[in-house]
């Protein structure tokens, strides 16, 4: 059974572009991290398995990257609708940058950089902000710290959870994604029928059913979106 759709409620979907904006590459563009490595070599359990000297060498890198980065104004709009509506973020984004804008309710779906885990079963989670990762730096447990993303040919995080909150809100706005990654792609096809539904990216090879495609940069596309749901709420 679906949830009931909340009238208050708007659920974020929040990829890449968003980041891009801030500094931050993207995997698949142009100038994506893709073209400079194999995500076989750091983006997989094969390639950590292989070399997982050069794996934390590439994530230390990335995470210091993105302690250096700023939101942009795009996290700070969507951070401001929760003056008037309950807002939960799902993002592909390993950055905290919705977090440091003020957003408070930030689901990572594949995984965060400022958090590495053990190699364990049942791995512990530490929180390590931008300090990097060394080979022989141990979990309480004894195996190697790595860090906390999701690789390719791993499970997705909290897609249920995801996908219910996206089937309970009546306004839903996706930024910076054209969703070609699947399966956190998947989620928009829970968005309920009579939602209002956004998605602002670039470039889309087909927009969702039921979705208003607006093209262009986050940063000046968000906010004036957002001062409109605010003005409907009466802020």
């Amino acid at each position: 059974m679906k949830p009931e759709v909340q009238p208050n409620k708007i659920v974020v979907l929040s990829g890449a572009g968003i980041s891009a904006e801030s500094g931050l590459p993207t995997f698949r563009d142009s100038n994506g991290l893709w073209n400079n490595f194999s995500l076989q070599e750091v983006a997989t359990p094969q390639g950590w398995k292989a070399n997982p000297e050069m794996v934390l060498a590439f994530y230390n890198e990335r995470r210091a990257s993105a302690s250096e980065a700023a939101p942009n104004a795009a996290h700070a709009a969507i951070a401001a609708l929760e003056d008037a509506y309950e807002v939960v973020v799902i993002t592909q984004n390993v950055d905290d940058l919705h977090e440091r804008a003020g957003s408070r309710t930030v689901i990572h779906l594949h995984g965060q950089l400022a958090w590495v885990r053990g190699t364990s079963a049942v791995p512990r989670r530490y929180r390590i902000d931008a300090a990097p990762i060394s080979l022989g730096q141990l979990c309480e447990d004894g195996t190697q710290l790595r860090p906390d993303i999701v690789w390719f040919g791993e499970d997705v995080q909290h897609m249920d959870e995801a996908r219910r909150h996206v089937a309970s809100a009546a306004k839903v706005l996706v930024v910076g994604s054209s969703l070609s990654v699947f399966p956190a792609a998947s989620l928009v096809k829970a968005a309920r029928g009579r939602a209002d539904k956004v998605i602002n990216c670039l470039d889309i090879d087909r927009v969702p059913f039921g979705f208003t495609f607006v093209r262009g940069k986050a940063a000046s596309i968000v906010p004036p979106l957002v001062r409109r749901w605010l003005d409907q709420a009466g802020y």
